[in-house]
């Protein structure tokens, strides 16, 4: 069992259950868990022929940190995909892509809330440095409440060369940043998009800025700085969306 992730949570577990089943080895209910938010996940776990055995709570607490609601799961490693994934999701993308770079976010919550957001706004992939940056994990997979299962997390060697082969292919980088002069709001994010949001305090690294078309930020009228990066993200991705049902509309 040494070579399994543990994934815990009832929507994490449950979307492993629905797009990878096969990656499913054993589900674990704690003592006496029956109750109808388990329900889906029980018949899924049938359904793919996956086993579902019971354990006391207190066991399940070593296993892992966080809040397992009763609910863990024996799986194959985390997949991140890598540059060729990205190259062919945009060749099938059939509409204006959306992807959201995070440069730098390292802590794990944030990268699970930010996939959740990305994944809602129908952001075609989330994409990452693979160095300096949280990668797919039980807590990220937490956090994410079932998006880190459907959403592509695309792990890039070098970001700035990944960056200017998506401009080559049409698509425009939009960077934020506190001193940009234009806020987001006055971005057009309807035609093809990379949104790249940087890490909290130090921001976009200086060879990513470098790689931007464009730069916006947020109009902050409190005593605040700046917003937690999944809350930022979630205002841009939305803004993003906004435009393109207008459009759509218009």
């Amino acid at each position: 069992m040494s070579d399994l992730e543990k994934i815990y949570g009832v929507h994490a577990v449950e979307a492993l259950l629905r797009h990878h089943p096969k990656r499913v080895k054993q589900v674990w209910l704690a003592d006496g868990r029956s109750d109808p938010r388990v329900q889906p996940l029980l018949e899924l776990a049938a359904q793919s022929r996956v086993k579902v055995g019971q354990c006391e709570r207190r066991e399940m607490d070593a296993w892992v940190e966080g809040v397992h609601q009763g609910v863990v799961a024996d799986v194959s490693p985390s997949q991140v995909w890598g540059e060729a994934m990205l190259e062919e999701l945009l060749d099938r993308c059939e509409g204006p892509p959306l992807l959201l770079v995070l440069d730098g976010v390292t802590d794990p919550h944030n990268l699970g809330a930010c996939l959740r957001t990305a994944d809602a706004a129908g952001a075609l992939a989330v994409i990452v440095p693979k160095d300096k940056s949280a990668t797919l994990n039980a807590t990220v997979r937490k956090v994410a409440c079932g998006a880190a299962e459907v959403i592509p997390l695309v792990a890039v060697t070098n970001l700035a060369r990944s960056l200017e082969k998506l401009q080559q292919r049409g698509l425009w980088v939009v960077g934020t940043a506190g001193e940009a002069e234009q806020e987001v709001y006055q971005q057009d994010m309807t035609g093809p998009t990379v949104l790249i949001m940087g890490a909290e305090g130090k921001g976009m690294r200086r060879l990513t800025r470098e790689h931007c078309d464009y730069l916006v930020k947020l109009p902050m009228a409190g005593s605040v700085s700046s917003l937690n990066v999944s809350v930022a993200t979630g205002v841009c991705l939305f803004e993003a969306v906004r435009q393109r049902q207008a459009k759509r509309k218009g």
